[in-house]
């Protein structure tokens, strides 16, 4: 499939799928909708409720790596100790890595050679970037996970449903109500009725919250 990379509305870049006409992040900001959407109301949220430094984050939909470097540069800036497992399963090129700009985007340039190691790093194995964040690169269907009761937070950041419908079921958000720890979260941009009540039919306590730029709602699902 057809993949170009395209500036977005707050000047990050991400990948766009012209057959689809789907991309990676939102067109309205790639970094505005990940700060809000995973860092602001779920890896925040959940550490301003639980007041818990060790951390385990599952993203469905590792993709660029634009939520697991953000992630990574949280854990340092408040001192948590992450264990991230970022699940895609149709990785992305190196040659498109390197054209992303979200290094200069977020003011870190000095932190480019982290980014770049973050992609460089093996998958299937469990990578030590600094000590205070490991990462674990998966490259697996998201139908095919099989964790039970490991993670804290789900970064849920599947294609949307209008062109994937099938990641946006019972049986997927059953995987993932399975997947997390009892009070453990989900957070997504989706925010259809249909979204919802297949999570609240596996379990989940689902909110609607404001959501990023563009985008009126979006949805945090907790375990109960």
């Amino acid at each position: 499939m057809k993949r170009e990379i395209v500036i977005t509305a707050d000047g990050s870049s991400t990948i766009h799928l012209p057959d689809w006409d789907e991309q990676y992040h939102s067109k309205h900001g790639a970094i505005q909708e990940a700060y809000h959407v995973f860092i602001k109301t779920g890896l925040h949220y959940f550490y301003n409720t639980h007041n818990q430094t060790n951390l385990s984050v599952l993203e469905i939909g590792f993709g660029t790596g634009l939520n697991a470097f953000i992630t990574f540069l949280e854990a340092h800036k408040l001192n948590l100790n992450i264990k991230y497992s970022g699940v895609e399963a149709y990785p992305v090129s190196k040659a498109e890595i390197s054209q992303l700009n979200y290094t200069s985007e977020l003011n870190v340039d000095d932190k480019k050679q982290d980014f770049n190691k973050l992609h460089d790093l093996d998958w299937e194995t469990e990578q030590n970037m600094t000590p205070l964040f490991s990462i674990t690169k998966r490259e697996l269907l998201f139908s095919n996970i099989k964790d039970e009761n490991k993670h804290d937070i789900i970064y849920f950041d599947a294609f949307g449903a209008r062109v994937q419908p099938e990641l946006w079921t019972e049986t997927i958000f059953k995987k993932m109500y399975l997947a997390l720890k009892p009070k453990g979260i989900l957070v997504t941009y989706a925010a259809k009725g249909s979204v919802r009540r297949a999570m609240q039919a596996v379990g989940f306590k689902v909110e609607r919250l404001p959501g990023p730029p563009g985008k009126r709602e979006m949805l945090r699902a907790t375990k109960l």
